[in-house]
């Protein structure tokens, strides 16, 4: 076995299929098939399922991508230790992020890393819960990860810091049922239209919350793309609750954004993992967390 054969093996997971592996690793076809019927015959068993194009995890298959990973890991951190890369002249750095953080803080903790260590590129994995951002950092799949959360983490398996908070405010279009200027009270909320996200954010908790309430609100929308949310506003099909990251492009589109109260936050979170981390993913967090809780770099 060695580092290439899990390299093909990793990008044929991540990639879906046999010549999307290929063509991202920039590899013939016959050579990807040789290492990983290679990796196969070390390993005593078939890695994938053939389904036409795609590739479909085996058992074993499932079994090896934690290791892989890992290893995979390993090696970057010994590459990145020495020569330029411990200067961070070159490199990436893999983070998972949610929507939401993705807006703010991190446009501005990328901006103020890319002006530090403009050579290091970033490579930005969306994730839709926290518990994504989670299980990807925790399994390997990126050294840092981005969430937003209104409870405690659901695992201790990774290193958290907390890097600030965001309000939860209302958007509506211009000619919305509420005024401008003035906060909307949860139960004004009761007979109007929401667009949501999916369950395991912490907007979708908040609408939950509501008709736990008893607040007759009627979801308009359920949809897995934040994106998608201030278009379906501006065409009138509902309102939507978002955090405060959002509200300066809601208004540059046109949107009312109002407050909500009684007042709820959500909290940014970064995690890292808790192995050695590369020289990149230390600069990040030196960089994105606030200096009270450097502590546990």
């Amino acid at each position: 076995m060695d580092f290439r054969q899990l390299e093909y093996f990793l990008a044929i997971v991540d990639h879906g299929g046999f010549n999307r592996a290929a063509a991202a690793l920039y590899v013939s076809q016959p050579s990807r098939s040789q290492a990983i019927r290679a990796l196969e015959r070390h390993v005593g068993g078939s890695l994938f399922h053939r389904i036409g194009r795609k590739a479909v995890l085996t058992e074993a298959g499932s079994a090896l991508v934690p290791s892989a990973r890992e290893a995979l890991h390993a090696l970057e951190l010994a590459r990145a230790s020495v020569g330029a890369v411990r200067e961070l002249r070159g490199g990436r750095l893999d983070i998972a992020v949610m929507a939401s953080p993705m807006v703010e803080p991190l446009s501005t903790m990328a901006r103020c890393f890319a002006d530090r260590y403009p050579e290091v590129s970033l490579s930005l994995r969306a994730a839709l819960t926290s518990a994504d951002v989670i299980d990807t950092v925790r399994t390997g799949g990126c050294e840092l990860g981005l969430l937003t959360t209104s409870s405690p983490l659901p695992s201790t398996d990774v290193v958290p810091y907390h890097v600030g908070d965001h309000r939860l405010v209302l958007v509506t279009p211009l000619d919305g049922p509420f005024p401008a200027g003035q906060p909307v009270q949860r139960e004004q909320l009761g007979g109007q239209r929401l667009i949501v996200g999916q369950r395991g954010t912490g907007i979708r908790a908040y609408v939950d919350d509501l008709r736990a309430r008893g607040i007759d609100i009627h979801i308009a929308v359920e949809t897995e793309h934040r994106m998608a949310f201030l278009p379906l506003v501006l065409a009138g099909v509902g309102l939507a609750v978002v955090t405060e990251s959002w509200a300066e492009l809601s208004e540059r589109t046109g949107a009312l954004v109002l407050d909500l109260e009684p007042a709820s936050c959500q909290h940014n979170i970064l995690v890292s993992r808790k192995a050695q981390l590369t020289p990149a993913a230390r600069a990040f967090l030196e960089i994105a967390v606030p200096p009270t809780h450097r502590d546990r770099l």
